[in-house]
């Protein structure tokens, strides 16, 4: 697992949504803190006398690109898809859905294996929300997520240690509320997120969209357990992500090449010609 950061756009507004993890190791009474944030550590831990735990817990802040309006800030006991995606959808039910994600690729949003798509990933494209891999090693555009970094890590975790997940989330609350409706920002003019942040225009559906098919093309269901489909009496490969979900096979350019795509997104490739 890894540090991930994304931005995503809602209307005249967006998101930047970060995620810091730090793991704490307890070994013949020593700790080990392991941060997987190569620019500002996350030292959070629970303790409880003298001793501290083996601990894993993860901060997912969500800031407003444009406003720096910090939506959710919330302690979590881990990054597990699941719990991140309770969060997502508490704080789009709160200020509506974003047009497009700015995500890295490390956990939940990336695969430890390099896959480019995951449960989640796909989660977000049936909400409409287009989704964007930041570059490897191009840091370039994600400064803002490093100041909000600095200034959290610096204000609220900085020489300071936790007994409970509660405590800490009550230490981010009242930092949030500092952050948003008192401080000034001179990327904003001096004036406070909260005069500058708009919701979104998108609510948050009640039931998760179906990806819908043209009657005359041809469709697969993903199975449950394999991640295979089936076409021209051969079975093809595709993203362990769609499991159970439909995705349509359309010819390309050339004769024998096909696209598998789930709505518009080719996800992979049927190549017939290949032996």
């Amino acid at each position: 697992m890894c540090q991930t950061e994304f931005v995503y756009f809602a209307g005249a507004s967006s998101i930047c949504c970060v995620i810091l993890l730090t793991n704490c190791l307890k070994s013949d009474n020593r700790t080990f803190r392991q941060s997987f944030n190569l620019r500002a550590a996350l030292s959070t831990f629970l303790r409880t006398t003298s001793v501290r735990l083996k601990c894993e817990k993860t901060s997912l802040p969500m800031v407003d690109d444009h406003s720096r309006y910090a939506l959710c800030l919330k302690a979590c006991a881990n990054e597990q898809r699941p719990n991140v995606q309770k969060h997502l959808t508490h704080t789009f039910s709160c200020y509506g859905l974003p047009d497009a994600f700015y995500i890295d690729n490390g956990s939940p949003w990336g695969d430890t294996s390099g896959a480019r798509w995951t449960a989640l990933k796909v989660w977000l494209l049936k909400l409409g929300i287009h989704v964007v891999h930041a570059r490897p090693c191009h840091p370039q555009g994600r400064g803002k997520n490093e100041r909000f970094h600095r200034s959290l890590n610096a204000e609220v975790f900085a020489l300071r240690s936790f007994r409970t997940l509660p405590e800490v989330q009550r230490a981010l609350d009242s930092w949030r509320t500092l952050y948003n409706l008192e401080r000034p920002h001179e990327g904003l003019g001096r004036a406070v997120p909260a005069d500058r942040y708009r919701p979104g225009s998108r609510a948050m559906p009640g039931r998760i969209p179906k990806v819908e098919y043209d009657v005359r093309e041809i469709v697969r269901t993903v199975s449950s357990t394999r991640s295979y489909i089936s076409f021209k009496g051969q079975m093809w490969k595709v993203p362990q992500a769609f499991c159970c979900e439909r995705l349509a096979i359309r010819p390309l350019d050339r004769d024998g090449n096909y696209g598998i795509f789930f709505a518009s997104w080719q996800v992979a490739s049927i190549d017939l010609t290949d032996g």
